[in-house]
């Protein structure tokens, strides 16, 4: 495999095989890649993009997301953006500041927009010695005795197939591969419906992220889900709004119009100018709501294992730990060895988030138990906790104790647990 050196690490021509191919370069894809590189491993990291590109999402890099970048030697890079100390909550005339709850993870947190940040990671991983492939949409697998046996690809009109030992795939929450390989998102678990724009801001360099938990619709109607306004420094913030749904509740506001009454709303607080920017929404499948996520060489990890956070609709951390993860079981069966592991990190953590969610869909649970919880500033800084899932294995506090044993009975009383 050859990679010219130059500033963009492109590569001369596309390898014909590899030992892991990686689908997907988003935070997930280029985790794996730049792990499996890093550990001897001849890898192509491939994507239907061509870099940079954009992605809906918040931007926003909670302390989880911090860990994994330092693990991966981004922090000073990080450090050069905006740094944040914690989530300024608003909501039912109340305005609480709760800082990042430390314990075994980084004390603060950070946002950046995905075009540089997807970029970033994805040239990481280049450096570390993937191969990239880009504009090259995954549309099928050739499968013999259960193992993928390589990947067909299109571009610019023309197909071609990349051989590989092990596949991960990391191809975003649609996870077009992933069904081909048998995915399947059970939307009778809550999902979020969510948007996000960019505007320009007097508030930019705020050192707290800011989210509303009192989401009102044009009419005045409260919303299950939250506003949030993320500053990126630069003169301007990531400005989004997400709401929860079901099956049974599905989602009846259309999430665009939402987003602009949103913004229209903080303009005064926010010190919003101007037009919002490059408006864009998205399905998200959360907590674990997906089966079919592995086979014997080849994973789903990110946000194409559903693996995103049912209370605050966070991916990138799992995305990045994901990568991680999956690259030290790669000699495994991991039709066996992944979903085990996926349970084992997240399956309690996931299990009572998507329940907490999912009762939040009733309409009268957010303005009955909202202005109670904003009362109080331990409440607030231990759903913060629980919420954003800053409980790790080493914490053995009594809060983490409570959040594991709450996961556990949760996972009891499932139907359907996570990544099953």
């Amino acid at each position: 495999m050859n990679v010219a050196a130059c500033d963009n690490v492109s590569v001369t021509s596309t390898p014909e095989r590899t030992d892991v191919l990686v689908v997907g370069a988003g935070p997930a894809g280029s985790a794996a890649a730049a792990w499996a590189a890093r550990a001897g491993r001849d890898v192509v990291l491939a994507d239907a993009a061509v870099f940079p590109r954009d992605k809906t999402c918040g931007d926003g890099l909670t302390p989880r997301a911090i860990a994994e970048l330092q693990r991966l030697g981004l922090e000073d890079w990080v450090r050069g953006h905006t740094v944040n100390q914690g989530l300024r909550a608003h909501g039912f005339g109340q305005t609480l500041e709760l800082p990042w709850p430390g314990g075994s993870l980084p004390s603060w947190g950070s946002a950046v927009a995905r075009t540089e940040l997807d970029d970033h990671l994805r040239t990481t991983a280049l450096k570390s010695g993937a191969v990239g492939v880009e504009g090259a949409k995954a549309v099928d697998a050739r499968v013999e005795g259960g193992r993928v046996r390589g990947v067909t690809f299109r571009r610019d009109g023309e197909t071609f197939e990349i051989e590989c030992s092990r596949l991960v795939v990391a191809d975003g929450v649609r996870s077009g591969l992933g069904k081909v390989l048998g995915r399947k998102w059970h939307k009778d678990t809550v999902y979020a419906v969510a948007g996000r724009c960019y505007v320009d801001s007097d508030m930019a360099d705020d050192p707290w992220i800011s989210s509303h938990l009192e989401l009102r619709d044009e009419a005045g109607s409260i919303v299950s889900g939250y506003g949030w306004i993320f500053p990126l420094g630069g003169g301007q913030v990531n400005v989004g709004a997400g709401t929860l749904a079901t099956t049974k509740r599905p989602a009846d506001v259309a999430i665009k119009p939402l987003m602009a009454n949103y913004v229209e709303e903080r303009r005064a607080d926010f010190g919003l100018r101007g037009e919002a920017r490059m408006p864009t929404s998205a399905l998200l499948p959360m907590g674990g709501a997906v089966s079919g996520v592995a086979g014997p060489n080849w994973a789903l990890i990110g946000d194409a294992a559903a693996c995103v956070n049912p209370l605050n609709g966070e991916g990138i951390d799992y995305g990045l730990e994901t990568g991680r993860f999956v690259v030290d079981v790669l000699d495994t069966d991991l039709s066996v060895t992944w979903p085990a592991l996926l349970r084992e990190h997240y399956g309690e953590a996931f299990s009572i988030a998507r329940r907490l969610a999912g009762i939040a869909t009733a309409p009268r649970v957010v303005p009955a138990l909202g202005p109670i919880g904003m009362r109080s500033d331990w409440a607030m800084t231990l759903a913060l906790r629980w919420m954003g899932n800053f409980v790790t294995d080493e914490d053995r506090d009594r809060a983490a104790r409570v959040w594991r044993w709450a996961g556990r009975r949760s996972v009891g009383l499932d139907a359907r647990p996570p990544f099953t």
